[in-house]
């Protein structure tokens, strides 16, 4: 596949990692076998070290995939200000968020285009899976799909529940659970997607936001502003991959839940702490672009 450097792509795909190349890596094995080929790969890095670089560029050097890395010093944990950073570099129109630790399955670009809709954003699923299983995991198992195979899973090991729903789902069982679900279309930054104007609309992630729903505040405001969310959950899917998290304090869910309660009870839109660190300018889209 020869890369035509000139060309924008339709959709930037929004990867964050922090210090996890074996994770990283799976990650873009699964993109390198989507089914939708015109998209570019933005790997939003919240400060890893020297092994996720020479990860990423030697992947680059022998994959088809056309990824730009945009890297931030280790200053704790600050998702939210890389993925601005990601935001304004990206080219598509239509973005689509993922963390490294996630394996996406083949059809999740186009299925992201396929079910993208005007004044909507869309909220997927995740399927979590045990330390073991994720080590398990080969890039053979990748570009064969049978990772996301229920019945190979439980053969590694996999418990079965009600979840795995989430793997065998497709036609008339994925609309019934997606219309039925009681989960909530959220703004999940491991598998969500919208455009890009509405997402600058609202300026971005608010870069207050540590780890805890910080995802989830972007999509408050997008629903504020009058987007829709649309349940996908049961339509495509990636497998995350175990690992600690030894960055979390509660002090970060207490900061968080306090943003994200003035979001909702006055309604915001916008926030000053986003894309652009000023109150709404009057043209929103110019002013991110000439930064």
């Amino acid at each position: 596949m020869v890369k035509n450097e000139d060309e924008s792509p339709y959709v930037s795909v929004i990867v964050s990692t922090y210090n996890q190349p074996e994770w990283l890596q799976k990650a873009l094995w699964g993109f390198e076998q989507q089914l939708e080929k015109n998209f570019e790969i933005i790997i939003a890095d919240d400060g890893s070290g020297e092994e996720t670089k020479k990860m990423i560029d030697s992947f680059k050097e022998s994959s088809p995939l056309k990824i730009t890395h945009v890297w931030q010093e280790d200053h704790g944990f600050q998702k939210t200000k890389i993925l601005n950073k990601a935001i304004v570099v990206s080219k598509g129109e239509y973005l689509i968020f993922t963390d490294g630790d996630c394996i996406p399955r083949n059809d999740l670009v186009s299925t992201h285009l396929g079910l993208s809709r005007p004044g909507c954003f869309l909220s997927a699923g995740y399927f979590k899976l045990t330390m073991s299983i994720s080590k398990k995991i080969t890039r053979e198992d990748i570009k064969l799909q049978r990772c996301f195979n229920a019945k190979w899973l439980l053969k590694q090991g996999l418990k079965k529940t009600f979840k795995i729903n989430k793997l065998t789902s497709y036609g008339f069982k994925e609309d019934f659970l997606n219309t039925f679900t009681p989960t909530s279309a959220t703004w999940d930054g491991n598998n969500a997607s919208g455009w890009r104007k509405d997402v600058i609309a609202v300026n971005g992630f608010d870069e207050r936001m540590q780890y805890g729903g910080e995802d989830r505040e972007m999509g408050e405001r997008l629903m504020n502003y009058g987007i829709k969310p649309l349940q996908i959950r049961y339509s495509t899917v990636t497998l995350h991959l175990d690992h600690a998290r030894g960055y979390v304090t509660k002090d970060m869910f207490v900061k968080n839940k306090a943003i994200r309660r003035i979001t909702k009870q006055e309604k915001r839109v916008w926030t000053k702490y986003g894309i652009l660190k000023i109150d709404a300018p009057t043209s929103v889209a110019e002013e991110v672009e000439s930064n």
